[in-house]
């Protein structure tokens, strides 16, 4: 018995259980591997299709699924702790989208004239190397690497400095120096940027006003470029649930509806009286009118005096008609 035929034969047994990684179509399969994605434009078949539905789907989603997996298994790959990992190329098919891509920032003056300069922003670190002590010091403070002409044991003094100089009291005060220059200029900063903002918040508050001053209110004019849109004022509605604090906001107003309604202008005598009831009169009121507004002194003197009779131009025509 030949030994080729009978592998043969069991190879070919092995075959017929599993179907075959090849994919033939009528039509060639389109595939974007970026997107793991594969595109069948051949037309269904109506036979099969209504023969077994599940069946027929299946067999379209075996044969796609193999062959992107094949298309996968050719890409180049990386080693990670996972294991390989295949390296997918750039999409091919441009997917819409709902919207538009953002637009790019503004650069402001500092950020184009940092770029023009090749000036990057990095933080300064509190850490400098020292080459001397080989080691890591720090750059301000406690034994700080700017005080290191003060620290040192050894000084070297100029022959034209007088017999009383001192190096450690010269390297302190300029130090001192460089740090109040640097107070002053930050002071200056400071109050620079302030009028600034003052300035654009007075800017802002007129194009605001010129903007509704116009009879749409602003609404259909046209804005520039980089403007924001104005804040309006945030409407602010009341909890829709029951809460504590709507319960005391209603007790206190049923509170002010029990009491007596008492003018504000009102003066009450505070003192106790019992014998008569509370005395609502607005005195200075009543004074006032009473005087004509001279007060309560020239309405005593008035009430002291006695009132002289004055007759008027009629009656004395008519007293002197009489006689």
């Amino acid at each position: 018995m030949d030994l080729s035929a009978v592998v043969a034969q069991q190879t070919a047994a092995q075959a017929a259980k599993y179907k075959s990684v090849a994919v033939e179509k009528e039509i060639p399969l389109e595939a974007d591997v970026g997107l793991l994605t594969i595109i069948d434009p051949n037309p269904i078949d109506a036979e099969a299709y209504q023969a077994d539905r599940e069946v027929h789907l299946q067999a379209l989603a075996r044969d796609g699924v193999q062959a992107l997996l094949a298309q996968v298994f050719a890409l180049p790959t990386k080693s990670s702790i996972h294991g390989p990992l295949a390296i997918l190329p750039q999409p091919t098919t441009k997917l819409p989208r709902a919207k538009p891509l953002p637009k790019p920032r503004m650069l402001t003056k500092w950020e184009k004239f940092a770029n023009a300069k090749g000036i990057s922003h990095r933080k300064r670190i509190n850490k400098v190397w020292d080459e001397e002590k080989k080691e890591w010091v720090a750059r301000w403070g406690y034994r700080g690497k700017n005080k290191e002409a003060e620290q040192q044991w050894l000084h070297e003094i100029p022959a034209n400095k007088p017999a009383d100089y001192d190096p450690r009291a010269e390297a302190r005060k300029a130090r001192k120096e460089r740090k109040d220059k640097n107070e002053l200029a930050k002071q200056k900063n400071l109050e620079y940027n302030a009028r600034m903002q003052a300035k654009r918040d007075v800017i802002d508050r007129s194009v605001a006003r010129s903007r509704m001053s116009t009879a749409s209110m602003g609404k259909f004019d046209k804005t520039l470029e980089g403007e924001k849109k104005p804040r309006g004022v945030k409407r602010k509605f009341a909890p829709n649930e029951a809460s504590s604090t709507e319960k005391e906001r209603s007790m206190a107003l049923i509170s002010k509806l029990d009491g007596k309604p008492v003018s504000k202008k009102a003066r009450i005598d505070p003192r106790p009286n019992p014998g008569r009831t509370e005395d609502v009169l607005n005195v200075r009121k009543a004074v006032k009118f009473a005087s004509r507004g001279a007060g309560s002194l020239a309405l005593g003197r008035s009430l002291e005096k006695p009132k002289k009779r004055t007759m008027s131009k009629t009656s004395r025509k008519k007293m002197g008609g009489r006689h």
